[in-house]
């Protein structure tokens, strides 16, 4: 049985030590002038775009679609320049778990993660990561979450010829979000403790599997296998 194992990035993979939100307030202060504009935004879990939108809501501007793409624009190329400075560091675990499902015939990564595609693969360059993910579903394929895991699937079967049904698909992730947009259809998911959401939190959720961190190899690789 095929499984496609779908990864969160930020808290899940890595932490780039606050990158992005300095990136999008460089971004909104450019564009509009206001400064920290983002400071009131709880960003786990969510969407560039949808974090965007919220951002532009505290100024009244939630409505306002041509904003967000240049904002979106504008917080890429600052986004290049933090993430060029080394800060930040892997989780606990991922750099041991990944190549271990990479080498288990018919398991195969992806991405599924509020990043946009740029920005999901300027986090992970650092740390060296990008090459266990030739496909993925990103932030800037849909300011919904909850609408990414179809087109990854998707992107697998036409990368990779790589038929897979949602109910063979695992999300990995450190949010309910997460959860929820695995289960949204029908796919399993491992919620981790290692972004803001603490382990007894996530053990509320409907995760079939809670974590602390990924450290535990064999028993997250026999999980999956017997998934």
């Amino acid at each position: 049985m095929l499984t496609f194992v779908l990864f969160d990035i930020d808290g899940t993979l890595v932490s780039v030590d606050g990158a992005g939100g300095r990136s999008l307030n460089r971004a909104m202060q450019e564009l509009l002038g206001v400064t920290d504009g983002f400071r009131e935004i709880d960003f786990a879990g969510k969407t560039d775009l949808q974090i965007i939108r919220e951002g532009l809501g505290t100024l009244g501007l939630a409505d306002r679609d041509d904003l967000l793409h240049p904002l979106l624009d504008r917080y890429l190329v600052h986004l290049r320049t933090e993430v060029s400075t080394g800060r930040g560091h892997v989780k606990n675990g991922v750099r041991e778990l990944l190549p271990a499902l990479q080498d288990l015939e018919g398991i195969y990564l992806g991405l599924l993660t509020g990043n946009a595609e740029t920005g999901a693969r300027l986090k992970l360059k650092p740390f060296g990561l990008n090459q266990y993910f030739r496909v993925g579903a990103f932030g800037s394929d849909s300011e919904d979450r909850n609408v990414l895991l179809p087109i990854a699937v998707q992107r697998l079967q036409e990368s990779e010829s790589i038929s897979v049904s949602h109910d063979r698909c695992v999300v990995v992730g450190d949010t309910p979000k997460d959860v929820e947009c695995a289960h949204v259809h029908g796919a399993s998911s491992i919620a981790v403790a290692t972004g803001t959401y603490p382990l007894k939190e996530l053990e509320k959720t409907d995760a079939e599997l809670a974590v602390a961190d990924l450290s535990d190899t064999e028993t997250i690789v026999d999980w999956i296998r017997r998934k």
